[in-house]
């Protein structure tokens, strides 16, 4: 199932190529329909998943290259499984929401390809696969940045490659020298098996805290975690509209899940050793995107902006070490993807309508789109965190997590919240309210069409919202798991004596 899952929209992507470029609707129906299959089973991968079972479910595995213990391993557990979801999920509605202004034919095939490496990197066991995978998504973006962006497209996706390959080289540093360490100290063969090196820590501690370094440098730029941010405004402000939906929903998500799946995983003890220091750039994070987002032009920047400090509540959550933060965490991935992915289209169709993005420009659209003015302002209100809608949740828990082991963190991590509501209704209030100039009179309101594309997102806001238990239950196990484990190497690394903090909540408090 996973395979298939991970191998149908790059199946796709041949197709297209296969296909003559003046068939625009075919080329454009054969990237609909392979997004759309790689969803039902994403979906089906949803329904088939065990709530109570905290390992890895739905596993594939053949062997690859024996010689040097590489498999082909895949597997979803509570932590990867929503992700792959909204994987599913973002890519067919970006597919369908935008039309590309020329050359369909390596627009759609490049952007089955990111799909293909995005599944892969979430449903990954195997170290090799993953970087493969990982490696895999730079192209793909690279192209779509420098080929469908803006004005300084070009420059943009340089800079969104060299940023993101420089970390890659770290990492790819630390899984050679990881594999052979671990072989090494249990007398085995090389293997590139993710469970077996995290169930089987051989490394020494001081060794595992510069392997932990290697890997974290590599997923904090593609979080981005401050100070590795400068790519992502200039990226996502250069992008074309589908390739920022895809960058802030699914992309950023590769570093985040990345900390999570290896460096707490495999790491466990350096894990806890760098947390402070993880927490600090995470609130920093949090901070430093609110101030600068309040300070933007250029309305998709300012969106820009928020993923930062949205991106540094999940680090914070992630860092806290405790079932409440770590499930926050993770359900603010989902909840970002879907809420400035939707952003992103809002000012796709509002930059359609008026060519340009500068908020100055922009006034008193609510007037002439009252149902586009609607929308953005759910979204807008899921985004700054609204009890009733999606970002509630998450930061709520986050917050609660984090509060019980970074206390002091939490509460200037807290003022974000502050920070994020005077951003984004400040810059509502000067696009949508007051009196439009004749430009701004004339813009026509959203179409069925563009209705029922943002529906999905819309009702996805709003269940999470309110009734978020089946996607907690489903996390719960495997973050506890993972707990459990990250507490168990840092005592024994500690020679046994840990302070104790609380993280595993009991059913009558959740």
């Amino acid at each position: 199932m996973l395979t298939t899952m991970v191998v149908l929209p790059a199946v796709g992507a041949l197709v297209i190529g296969l296909l003559p470029a003046r068939r625009k609707e075919t080329l454009r129906l054969v990237a609909v329909l392979f997004s759309l299959l790689a969803a039902v089973f994403a979906v089906w991968t949803l329904l088939q998943f065990d709530s109570g079972d905290a390992g890895f479910q739905l596993v594939d595995r053949a062997t690859w290259i024996p010689e040097f213990g590489i498999s082909w391993y895949l597997g979803v557990d509570g932590i990867s499984l929503f992700l792959v979801v909204l994987t599913g999920i973002l890519f067919p509605i970006a597919i369908i929401a935008v039309d590309p202004h020329h050359d369909d034919k390596a627009y759609f095939a490049w952007l089955l390809v990111l799909e293909a490496g995005c599944l892969g990197v979430f449903v990954a066991l195997d170290l090799f696969v993953f970087f493969v995978m990982f490696e895999i998504v730079l192209v793909p973006m690279y192209f779509l940045i420098g080929g469908w962006g803006y004005e300084r497209r070009v420059y943009a996706a340089l800079k969104f490659f060299l940023f993101t390959m420089s970390g890659s080289a770290f990492m790819l540093v630390g899984i050679l020298a990881l594999v052979i360490l671990h072989a090494q100290a249990t007398d085995a063969p090389i293997t590139f098996d993710l469970v077996r090196i995290a169930e089987d820590p051989q490394i020494a501690m001081t060794t595992a805290r510069w392997l932990f370094l290697a890997f974290g440098i590599s997923f904090a730029i593609k979080v981005p975690l401050f100070p590795f941010h400068t790519w992502l405004p200039d990226a996502h402000t250069e992008a074309p509209t589908a390739g920022s939906v895809i960058l802030a929903g699914v992309l950023l998500k590769l570093g985040t899940y990345g900390f999570i799946r290896f460096g707490l995983y495999l790491f466990p003890e350096a894990a806890s050793y760098f947390a402070p220091a993880m927490v600090t750039l995470g609130v920093i994070g949090v901070t430093y995107g609110a101030v600068v987002a309040t300070m933007q032009k250029d309305l998709k920047r300012l969106v820009a902006y928020s993923s930062v400090a949205h991106l540094g509540f999940i680090i914070l959550g992630t860092f806290a070490i405790t079932t409440q933060g770590m499930e926050g965490g993770l359900l603010q991935m989902v909840n970002h993807g879907l809420s400035t992915g939707a952003l992103f289209l809002l000012v796709g169709m509002i930059y359609e309508r008026r060519h340009t993005r500068e908020i100055v420009r922009l006034r008193g659209l609510q007037k002439a789109a009252p149902v586009l003015a609607a929308i953005f302002t759910v979204v807008m209100l899921s985004s700054i965190g609204l009890p009733g809608l999606n970002g509630f949740v998450g930061e709520f828990l986050i917050l609660v997590g984090s509060f019980l082991t970074r206390r002091w963190w939490t509460v200037v991590a807290a003022s974000g919240v502050i920070l994020a509501a005077l951003y984004l209704l400040w810059a509502y209030q000067r696009v949508f309210h007051g009196t439009p100039d004749d430009e701004n009179a004339a813009v026509r309101d959203v179409k069925l069409g563009e209705i029922l594309v943002m529906a999905p997102l819309l009702g996805l806001i709003v269940f999470l919202g309110v009734y978020p238990k089946p996607v907690l239950d489903r996390m719960q196990p495997s973050v506890d798991r993972l707990i459990e484990h990250v507490e168990t190497h840092s005592c024994a690394a500690d020679g046994g004596s840990c302070f104790e903090q609380p993280t595993v909540a009991s059913e009558e408090d959740r």
